[in-house]
């Protein structure tokens, strides 16, 4: 990347709406992907949804392409999330960053559309590594499922029925995300 790493660049409106973030150094959203990579890859896999989930929930948020580019090289399984946290800056400086990975972690673990109890556990050994309370991944949890009702009300309501209705539609996988785009895990 040619830019400064202390030099922030602009979120996306969606971002701003969701998260009130504006700006974020490349580097904070290269290193937020490398972790969620990390988690959903903790298996020993990440598989293409998920990986497909990450490049355009990543893209939504306004990622750089320089950024985006760079995921496709990165070696997940030897990577430690405690390294790549502490450059995950924004311009927001009480905003942190754990609870955020957490709760992305579930919908991309989620999006091929099997959110196995390995997966789960992976996403609670992250949580706790990150210092997230226990608690506060349940209800993390529990507000991914409401998401995805909320989601699946509206299409049944709309009469919706999008190409993502299908096999491997998973959280944020190029459709059935909510309008509001946070990519609430379908199953």
């Amino acid at each position: 990347m040619n830019r400064s790493p202390e030099q922030q660049v602009p979120m996306s409106d969606l971002c701003q709406r969701l998260y009130g973030l504006s700006a974020a150094t490349p580097e904070a959203f290269l290193n937020y992907g490398k972790v969620l990579m990390v988690i959903a890859g903790s298996d020993g896999e990440l598989s293409e949804p998920e990986f497909d989930w990450l490049m355009k929930h990543q893209e939504l948020m306004g990622a750089p392409r320089e950024v985006l580019d760079l995921y496709r090289d990165f070696d997940y399984r030897d990577a430690d999330i405690e390294d790549l946290l502490p450059a995950i800056r924004t311009d927001v400086d009480t905003w942190r960053a754990a609870p955020h990975l957490v709760y992305h972690a579930i919908q991309m673990c989620g999006a091929d559309g099997v959110y196995a109890a390995a997966e789960r556990a992976q996403v609670m050994r992250a949580a706790r590594l990150m210092g997230v309370p226990d608690d506060i991944v349940l209800s993390l949890h529990a507000l991914v499922d409401m998401e995805r009702a909320v989601y699946d009300l509206r299409a049944a309501l709309f009469h919706v029925s999008t190409a993502a209705d299908g096999p491997g539609s998973g959280a944020g996988s190029g459709g059935g995300a909510g309008e509001d785009g946070t990519g609430a895990r379908r199953r």
